[in-house]
């Protein structure tokens, strides 16, 4: 409905059921009084405030019934298959984990943006707490449902073990070799859930696959990964891709017109990488930095592919 500030009735005994939460495995972020919208990509540039998060739960009540007003209440809250009831029931009989701190371990160096940051790889440490770990995921897989708590603590306990593997988790691969990790999109998901290639609008921007933005001039292009099209690619583009992981090569973007031509999408259109910037919101997020839009389009070291793309070539 084109908003750009949304206001949240969260509390401070919300925040409070998440830290309880945390401490049990869950990968869900802490609540702050602003941050960006975790959705994606269709939040991208919507801010969350929560001018009620100082106050407890009872007191926002009292404060509703003094002026007449309703709230609806939710029954999954006091549903013990579900984190959040256990947690209220937990907190309301003072059941305290063992686990449970509100000392929050940030990684804003948790990924350093390097040369292949355009193709939306992304590097990551060995040792990265359980939330920053279920970013990376999220945003080199380009997805919007973290992984389960199970599931990360076995990749977390893999990567911290110091083996070399590759895991596939969320839509993201990881890869690692002795220090150094990489996550990537996935390609061997689209075989699994095949989705429809993105036509282009001249002149609107669209985000594909949820890590790239694409804006072009040119008609009737399309967009699809280049798994299983890499062949059609000239061999300028495939020299451009040789340095990536396969699997990075084979999730790139590429554009199709009509006649079933196939070329990088960086030598059509103005390409995005939002994998990286889409971390970067995540770990400002979680330190409590409010970060929007102008985030998404800051210039990051290595984003940027290599020069023969913009030589001015006819494409």
């Amino acid at each position: 409905n084109g908003a750009r500030v949304i206001l949240i009735g969260h509390t401070a005994d919300d925040d409070a059921e998440g830290i309880w939460m945390r401490a049990e495995g869950a990968t869900l972020g802490r609540l702050r009084e602003a941050s960006p919208s975790p959705a994606w990509p269709e939040g991208r540039g919507l801010l969350l405030l929560r001018p009620v998060l100082g106050e407890g739960r009872v007191a926002l009540r009292d404060h509703l019934r003094e002026r007449g007003l309703a709230w609806l209440e939710d029954p999954a809250n006091a549903d013990l298959r579900y984190g959040r009831g256990r947690a209220r029931t937990a907190l309301a009989r003072a059941e305290v984990p063992a686990a449970l701190s509100t000392t929050v371990v940030y990684a804003s160096a948790a990924h350093e943006p390097g040369d292949q940051a355009w193709a939306g790889v992304l590097s990551l440490s060995r040792d990265l707490p359980a939330s920053t770990l279920a970013a990376v995921l999220l945003c080199a897989g380009g997805g919007a449902t973290p992984p389960r708590g199970d599931r990360l603590a076995a990749l977390q306990a893999r990567l911290a073990g110091d083996e070399d593997f590759t895991a596939v988790l969320c839509g993201a691969r990881v890869e690692a070799s002795g220090g150094c990790v990489q996550a990537m999109r996935e390609p061997g998901e689209w075989k699994r859930r095949p989705s429809a290639s993105l036509a282009l609008t001249p002149g609107r921007s669209a985000v594909w696959d949820g890590r790239f933005e694409i804006t072009t001039d040119r008609p009737d292009l399309r967009v699809e990964a280049a798994v299983g099209r890499l062949a059609r690619l000239s061999d300028q583009d495939r020299a451009v891709l040789a340095p990536l992981p396969s699997a990075a090569r084979a999730a790139a973007p590429i554009l199709i017109d009509p006649e079933g031509r196939a070329v990088l999408a960086w030598r059509g259109a103005d390409v995005r990488a939002l994998a990286s910037r889409r971390l970067a919101l995540a770990l400002a997020a979680f330190g409590g930095e409010t970060t929007q839009e102008d985030g998404l389009f800051q210039t990051l070291h290595g984003e940027m592919p290599p020069s023969d793309l913009f030589s001015g070539e006819d494409c």
